[in-house]
């Protein structure tokens, strides 16, 4: 088994069924981890985005231009409020939940409650920007907040796509994740029932993939249980990419009187990124800085 400090996260992806199913096994559990990390995320938070982080880096391997984006927000009625997750071609993938504490009992499996933080009354919503400038957006109810099930509804509803997939997180009792990840089987347009009847079939092995990918790297899994498949393999990371100068750069966009107002009112300004959790402050000296390098 790996250790922690070895992991890699990996999507791989291939084809099966005679090229008529696309297939991807995703291990993410160093993405997972990092999000715990900056967040200081409570293990019913973390497996909530976790599950959604990984689910958006397997969208985000399928994006085809190098300038492509994608944003995913959940909109439940759960403890853990809302949960938001960037990333783009490149797979650095970002991510926050609104209320990174949730605590709830385990459900009735005795697993952790991701459906009750989630919510079951809500939406899931997802814009895909493929580089060329026509942003598509496609929203659908959430079915169940297990975060697997209603990524599977967003597939076949917003984007005909039906695809059958399993997502997991696992949390150890030291808050870290040990495992996290997921497989996915989508059927290409004109694949045959036999095909589609398999992936139905198959996509039931994958209900513990949390404890797969613990215990197994994500190769390991796919040639277990789909055999000798021809795969390339993709690397997702946690990266913000908000930065000093990024901010900079918006807040000279804002004029130099409503960024006097601000001063004027608060004494700084501090601009959040939610998504690194971190706050970028900027004083009266730094603004009028700011404002005149803008001016030049």
């Amino acid at each position: 088994m790996q250790t922690a400090k070895q992991r890699q996260d990996a999507i791989l992806r291939g084809l099966i069924c005679g090229g008529e199913v696309s297939l991807a096994v995703a291990e993410t559990t160093c993405l997972v981890n990092e999000a715990i990390r900056i967040h200081g995320l409570s293990p019913l938070s973390a497996a909530a985005l976790g599950r959604t982080l990984t689910a958006a880096a397997y969208m985000c391997s399928s994006l085809k231009e190098e300038r492509g984006a994608l944003s995913v927000s959940i909109k439940g009625n759960g403890v853990g409020g809302s949960i938001y997750v960037s990333g783009d071609k490149a797979l650095h993938m970002r991510g926050y939940i609104e209320n990174p504490h949730a605590e709830l009992p385990p459900n009735a499996r005795g697993k952790l409650d991701v459906g009750g933080c989630v919510g079951k009354e809500g939406y899931i919503s997802v814009v895909r920007d493929d580089g060329e400038g026509q942003p598509f957006v496609g929203t659908t109810p959430l079915v169940s907040g297990e975060i697997g099930e209603d990524f599977a509804a967003y597939f076949a509803y917003s984007e005909q796509l039906p695809t059958a997939l399993a997502v997991g997180v696992k949390i150890g009792t030291d808050g870290r994740c040990l495992g996290a990840g997921g497989v996915f089987l989508q059927p290409l347009p004109g694949a045959s029932e036999e095909s589609i009847r398999y992936v139905e079939e198959t996509i039931g092995k994958f209900a513990a993939v949390s404890s797969m990918l613990e215990a197994h790297t994500a190769e390991e899994v796919l040639h277990e249980h789909f055999g000798a498949v021809q795969f390339y393999t993709l690397h997702p990371v946690y990266k913000c990419n908000c930065s000093r100068n990024y901010i900079e750069g918006i807040l000279q966009g804002m004029g130099a009187a409503e960024l006097r107002s601000i001063i004027a009112e608060q004494g700084k300004i501090a601009v959040h990124c939610h998504y690194c959790n971190i706050d970028h402050t900027f004083t009266p000296e730094e603004t009028e800085e700011l404002i005149a390098r803008g001016e030049k």
